[in-house]
């Protein structure tokens, strides 16, 4: 059984997920012109151009606390459930924040893909959320 904390706990995770990822991607503008003449330097640049990025190091710590929120949240929730609902989740923030951003996304089946996407989480959410069978109710009350 997953209780509603740990569904919104997901949610929170894919949102921190997917919403960062077109932040990531922006933050990471004009890495390609970081230049050095040797392998281990141009990697020390690279990770100094990003290390001193604002517009990286903001979402990737928010990124990073959707990656604690979900290690915890593992801890009680089903693994069958937690990593499509997050998976899922993210791709579509991603894609929303991206169009919000101004990038394109696939037009028409795209959206059919999201709406297909949305009816599977539905599915497994519902499916995982505890309920109390008849039966079993008059299983305890004859046990009692």
């Amino acid at each position: 059984m997953v209780s509603v904390v740990e569904v919104l706990c997901l949610v929170l995770v894919a949102v921190l997920w997917g919403c960062t990822n077109p932040f990531l991607k922006r933050g990471t503008e004009g890495i390609e012109n970081v230049k050095k003449t040797n392998k281990v330097l141009q990697v020390l640049a690279e990770v100094q151009f990003l290390i001193l990025n604002i517009q990286y190091l903001v979402p990737f710590f928010l990124n990073q606390l959707g990656s604690f929120v979900y290690y915890f949240t593992l801890a009680t929730t089903e693994l069958s459930l937690a990593v499509p609902v997050t998976n899922s989740l993210s791709f579509l923030f991603t894609v929303l924040t991206g169009k919000i951003l101004g990038e394109e996304f696939g037009g028409k089946r795209a959206v059919g893909g999201m709406v297909l996407t949305m009816a599977g989480i539905t599915l497994c959410v519902v499916s995982s959320i505890g309920y109390t069978p008849v039966a079993s109710v008059q299983n305890k009350a004859v046990l009692s």
